[in-house]
């Protein structure tokens, strides 16, 4: 059975479909001095302490309609945080027609949909090289739901929370659920790409690669940020103040860090 957006499946019991997005966001900075790196170290965890990605995961929740039934929270020493939410089906309403759509889904708003047995989780991971001046910070989010709505329709709040310079995203739906036949369904809605979920205002600003495998019902993205601005990676001074021979060494060392982190692999110097 094909189906389409717009099409309603009446279900056997509840719908036991898993689906599960993975966003994982990296933010790339220079950081000249040990002083430096902790102070970016330390910005890094008041901007996204645990307090903070609790009120984002609570936000999430409101995207997909979920009532959030227990909230755990860390922040850690040295650095980096956690938060696990987990949550259940909000009121059961009649779910609007763009909610299956491959459309990006909202910001913060009033969004109810049905969904059960789903959890949020974020953990944070701020590193540096030992010797370079590169240091990173990643953020890995999974939003796993049961219900008619899929995940990806927090994709486009996810992206408005985190300053990204790299992100790989992830989507996969498992286990079936069946009609009032008992015909099973592997899949409730049509998906091309996880692009489809990415306003375009964002699709505009990153280079993206697909690795997609339909049958298995597994959709993969990478993004990278296209324009670079080398005094938007420097942490605590400016491009001025730098020559231009460091100023060339610097941008090499940013951008290798990121195709690194992109295509997932290392890239040997070119000495």
């Amino acid at each position: 059975m094909k189906l389409t957006p717009e099409q309603r499946i009446e279900l056997h019991g509840f719908n036991n479909l898993t689906k599960t997005l993975s966003f994982n966001m990296y933010d790339i900075c220079y950081t000249k001095t040990k002083e430096e790196r902790e102070a970016y170290i330390d910005y890094i965890d008041e901007q996204y302490s645990a307090e903070r990605l609790t009120n984002i995961l609570t936000n999430v929740s409101d995207i997909i309609g979920a009532h959030v039934l227990n909230v755990a929270q860390q922040d850690y020493v040295p650095q980096g945080a956690s938060v696990t939410m987990l949550v259940s089906e909000g009121p059961v309403v009649e779910v609007p027609e763009e909610s299956l759509e491959e459309s990006p889904g909202p910001l913060p708003d009033n969004v109810v949909l049905q969904l059960d047995k789903s959890h949020i989780t974020v953990h944070t991971y701020p590193e540096f090289h030992p010797t370079e001046g590169i240091s990173t910070f990643r953020a890995d989010i999974d939003v796993s739901t049961c219900g008619e709505i899929s995940p990806l329709k927090a994709l486009n709040y996810l992206i408005h929370s985190f300053e990204t310079d790299v992100m790989t995203i992830d989507y996969r739906v498992r286990g079936f659920t069946r009609d009032i036949n008992g015909e099973k369904l592997y899949i409730d809605h049509d998906i091309n790409s996880i692009q489809n979920y990415i306003p375009d205002e964002a699709k505009g600003l990153y280079d993206m690669i697909d690795v997609n495998i339909y049958q298995e019902k597994i959709f993969h993205t990478k993004c990278k940020l296209k324009e670079f601005d080398l005094n938007n990676y420097l942490f605590g001074f400016t491009k001025e103040k730098l020559d231009s021979e460091e100023a060339e060494e610097i941008t090499d060392r940013l951008k290798t860090e990121m195709d690194e982190i992109f295509y997932g692999t290392n890239i040997s110097s070119q000495n």
